[in-house]
């Protein structure tokens, strides 16, 4: 597995998330369907808190550029292990839980290609996917972004929307 690869899995699984996303109406963002422990406004600042931390903190650790990506508060609000809650008062609004969406991918896509060989082969703990190090990190974020999908794709459904074509 190669860093080019990896980066392309990162921008397919991207492009199908946003095509999921782009389908529902940001007033629908924090709507919790009936049985459904969650909602779109999480799921999307989920992905670009796990981005954040799959391929740049874990990557080049903290930079001083990172408080303009996304704030610490933003962070413990949708970090693996936060509950989903149904007040939206207590979140960014849907603009700006997307604008922290594509800041953090367009961060990625800049510094990710600069990653040497020896940085991309150093060892991490989990979560990773195909190997313990990096550039696992980087293939597990686009497995995890695909997971992510299909529960966008289903509060879609869930939402009253028909299946995309």
């Amino acid at each position: 597995m190669s860093l080019p690869l990896a980066l392309q899995q990162i921008e397919f699984a991207r492009n199908y998330t946003l095509s999921i996303v782009n389908e529902i109406d940001q007033a629908l963002w924090f709507t919790m369907p009936p049985g459904c422990p969650t909602h779109v406004a999480w799921q999307v600042g989920h992905l670009a808190m796990a981005q954040y931390g799959l391929c740049l903190f874990r990557l080049r650790g903290r930079q001083e550029i990172d408080l303009s990506l996304m704030t610490s508060g933003f962070r413990k609000l949708f970090s693996r292990g936060s509950a989903p809650q149904a007040d939206a008062a207590k979140y960014p609004s849907a603009v700006e839980i997307r604008a922290t969406l594509d800041r953090v991918h367009a961060q990625v896509l800049k510094e990710a290609p600069g990653a040497s060989e020896a940085q991309l082969a150093e060892a991490v703990e989990m979560p990773y996917a195909v190997h313990a190090n990096k550039l696992g990190c980087l293939l597990f974020c686009s497995h995890h972004e695909m997971l992510h999908a299909g529960q966008l794709g289903l509060l879609r459904r869930l939402l009253g929307q028909q299946p995309l074509r």
